[in-house]
């Protein structure tokens, strides 16, 4: 891949940083290995119909932590079905069963127990994706409005291992995503937890190491 400089990173989020679909087309335009990841919680049929109705074949990551609601499997169902998508589920390598079984249920935030639940659920399954496919790309539906670490990012930045993220969504709004699921007919789930979370405006650890 041709070197991007900072300088090219800070034209690209001041010209196209607010304007979702000219964003996506920038960074599919590099043509290099692209991926966009998911976890099904609300709106995200958003980022995966920006990116597949321009590219149909990219690889969709999940992280299935096996904790999802019964609503949430059943939406990851009928969003892959809709919008025809080449979804690749990472599982973390105990069952949810095994762990509980051995470990017992989710431990509390506070509990020194939560960081290598969240390794082994969510942090290894995403490092192993990487591994696999390789992408020098990488769509995530983060929005601003998530965490206040997500509120100092910018639309595009390039990871210290030379990936770049791309956030088309970072600025919009629940408005906004709403509309967009109006307009061309997505469905949506409200029925979403996740346990490495906790809280809404906690970090799972995801974003903060990649």
């Amino acid at each position: 891949m041709s070197a991007i400089s900072t300088l090219d990173i800070e034209q690209i989020n001041a010209q196209h940083g607010r304007d979702a679909t000219a964003l996506v087309k920038w960074a599919l335009g590099l043509g290099q290995k692209a991926i966009v990841t998911t976890n099904f919680r609300p709106f995200e049929a958003v980022i995966l119909h920006l990116v597949t109705r321009l590219q149909p074949d990219v690889p969709v990551i999940w992280m299935d932590n096996g904790y999802n609601t019964e609503a949430t499997y059943r939406y990851a169902d009928e969003v892959t079905r809709q919008l025809g998508l080449n979804l690749r589920i990472y599982l973390p390598l105990r069952s949810r069963a095994h762990r509980e079984a051995v470990d017992g249920p989710v431990p509390a935030l506070d509990d020194p127990r939560h960081a290598a639940f969240t390794e082994e659920v969510k942090l290894e399954p995403f490092a192993r994706a990487l591994r696999e496919t390789a992408p020098r790309v990488w769509f995530t539906a983060l929005r601003a409005t998530d965490s206040a670490v997500r509120a100092q990012m910018d639309p595009v930045s390039i990871n210290p291992d030379g990936l770049i993220k791309v956030a088309p969504l970072l600025h919009w709004s629940s408005k906004d995503l709403y509309q967009y699921c109006e307009l061309h007919g997505l469905p949506n789930n409200f029925d979403y937890v996740d346990p490495t979370k906790g809280e809404d405006q906690r970090e799972c650890g995801l974003h903060l190491t990649h």
